[in-house]
């Protein structure tokens, strides 16, 4: 059963906390008690956690072929020969099964949205789209599942009603930038183009400083939208907004180092000090939340004299 639990990549839940600012939100927006949203925040969890899951099984068996030709990645279950395919699609059936059942003890959306999660995973790995081949679409895909994340987190206690599209788009951006740092540090680990191509398809078409130039864009697209939702929401927040900046600019320098933390997002908690920062930028944000400050007002209004 090892091989069977390893592409089930269950260690990958970890970047399931995304979610977070999604229960977060809604609890904001609507002022439900954080006693009654206990229960349906942890299904909703299993629930994401066993539909990515299903994700990863089925990415890891597409993608076999392809690992032969990856320094690290060439021993993967899958790719080393260790799983048979009607037991790979077996668990990926299963998988889904229990997580869409567990999505339906919560909202219509939640559900949708799942299933939406599903067809994301489908889109990114199955011919004939198999958008991971295409270059910076396989970022733009993949980066989806940032904001469903987010959309899953919310609709787990609300329905009806989305959240700010400002915020929705924001978090897209912001997961393509964290998608093509991880691009642009997996290509220098492999250091040979032409290797680095049989492996990724998208990899063909790609060098370092596409690479570096798209995470700006991204960057600086989600940047855009995060103040739009900051300033008409929260006029405190936007105090917050360089911590934000910086935190980019750290996970940029991370994805710069050799074997990079960020070739493996799941893995960033080991980067003591970006997380230390991140749990720093948390308080602040929840600080700024309840702390009232009147003369903020400023950046917004007409100054008259």
């Amino acid at each position: 059963m090892n091989p069977y639990l390893k592409i089930a990549r269950l260690d990958h839940w970890f970047k399931n906390i995304f979610m977070g600012p999604g229960f977060v939100l809604a609890l904001l927006f609507t002022g439900i008690k954080i006693s009654n949203a206990i229960a349906p925040v942890f299904i909703a969890v299993l629930s994401t956690c066993l539909v990515t899951s299903a994700n990863y099984v089925i990415n890891e068996w597409l993608d076999a072929g392809y690992d032969h030709h990856h320094p690290t990645k060439w021993s993967r279950p899958s790719a080393s020969g260790q799983v048979k395919a009607r037991y790979v699609y077996l668990e990926y059936v299963l998988l889904s099964i229990a997580g869409l059942t567990l999505a339906s003890l919560l909202t219509r959306e939640f559900v949708i949205f799942s299933v939406f999660l599903l067809v994301m995973g489908l889109i990114y790995n199955v011919r004939p789209i198999r958008s991971k081949d295409r270059v910076y679409l396989d970022v733009l895909s993949e980066s989806v599942n940032n904001p469903l994340r987010l959309l899953l987190g919310w609709s787990a206690l609300i329905s009806g009603s989305l959240p700010p599209s400002s915020i929705v788009i924001a978090y897209w951006m912001g997961g393509a930038f964290l998608m093509a740092v991880k691009r642009y540090a997996e290509f220098r680990a492999i250091g040979n183009a032409e290797q680095a191509g049989m492996y990724r398809r998208s990899f063909r078409y790609y060098t370092e400083e596409k690479l570096l130039l798209t995470s700006f864009f991204y960057a600086l697209s989600s940047a855009l939208f995060l103040g739009i939702f900051l300033i008409k929401y929260r006029i405190e927040l936007l105090l917050s907004f360089p911590l934000f900046a910086l935190l980019f600019v750290w996970y940029l320098a991370i994805g710069m180092k050799p074997y990079s933390q960020s070739q493996d997002p799941e893995k960033i908690y080991r980067e003591r000090g970006f997380m230390a920062y991140v749990v720093f930028l948390g308080i602040v944000v929840m600080l700024l939340l309840i702390v009232d400050i009147p003369w903020l007002q400023f950046l917004v209004e007409r100054l008259t004299y």
